[in-house]
């Protein structure tokens, strides 16, 4: 007879390697159909991920339900490692979104955002050429700046200035409200007499070209890392959740182990060969 804590480890991996399954088949059907340098940055991932819980379920399965006491093991020694990465992940994402925020600017529904007022390691993400190419392409298969456009044809400038636009709307779409460029549409604008392009460097790299616009300024850069301090948190809150019923199950998988251990021992104590 199947012990309670047994058959629940056993169930609640059933269930975790059912669902490594569509996981695992949307990973390999991304590498087969991926056309753009985002969705082929999340094929590995997504593979690795469905992989990852196909192999730990199964063993998790086999431990508990047919008592095979050294893949209990490896399971609690690899949910152990688990709950330890995501603790430190936890604690990880809360230090580096501590610093961070939009700035208000007068008359204006949305904010500005400064690359300076996050955490140095964030910065660094981005900074870097090579990651920021990709995350620039990402943002142009978006078309989210396009899509902004599409929202005010034929509207008014105040209607836009009262927007409360997203972090990356406002970084990549606009120049920065300190450029003083006049307004024509939201992804197109003019500079002048009274335009201050040498107090800020983003004045002079915004273009209005639709591939250009302002996807290279630091406002830009600045947008994507509150976007991101945003999904970090929370990521970082369901990972608290998470963890607590990692730490159920591991503990529930303890007993299941011990079970394992007392029922391959029980025979050699009555005596049997």
């Amino acid at each position: 007879m199947v012990r309670v804590s047994n058959g629940l480890v056993g169930l609640l991996n059933l269930v975790t390697f059912l669902l490594s399954v569509p996981i695992l088949g949307a990973g390999i059907w991304l590498s087969h159909r991926a056309s753009t340098d985002c969705e082929k940055f999340l094929e590995k991932p997504v593979i690795a991920l469905g992989v990852f819980l196909l192999v730990v379920s199964l063993a998790g399965l086999i431990g508990a339900w047919c008592r095979v006491s050294w893949l209990l093991w490896i399971y609690l020694l690899v949910m152990f490692v688990l709950i330890v990465v995501l603790f430190c992940f936890t604690i990880f994402a809360f230090v580096v979104t501590n610093k961070g925020a939009g700035q208000v600017v007068s008359n204006r529904g949305y904010k500005e955002y400064r690359l300076g007022d996050y955490s140095n390691w964030l910065q660094k993400r981005v900074t870097n050429e090579k990651n920021w190419r990709k995350i620039m392409s990402c943002l142009q298969d978006s078309k989210v700046c396009t899509s902004l456009a599409g929202d005010y044809v034929n509207k008014q400038a105040s209607l836009f200035y009262k927007d409360n636009l997203s972090p990356i709307q406002s970084g990549c779409c606009k120049p920065p409200t300190s450029c003083n460029f006049d307004y024509v549409t939201p992804i197109n604008w003019t500079a002048t007499a009274n335009s201050t392009v040498s107090v800020d460097a983003d004045c002079t790299t915004w273009n209005n070209n639709v591939n250009t616009l302002c996807y290279s300024c630091n406002s830009c850069k600045a947008g994507v890392l509150a976007n991101l301090k945003n999904d970090w948190k929370k990521v970082a809150i369901v990972n608290i959740i998470f963890l607590i019923f990692l730490i159920i199950v591991y503990s529930v998988g303890c007993c299941a182990f011990r079970n394992n251990r007392e029922d391959n021992s029980y025979p050699r104590y009555k005596g049997y060969p």
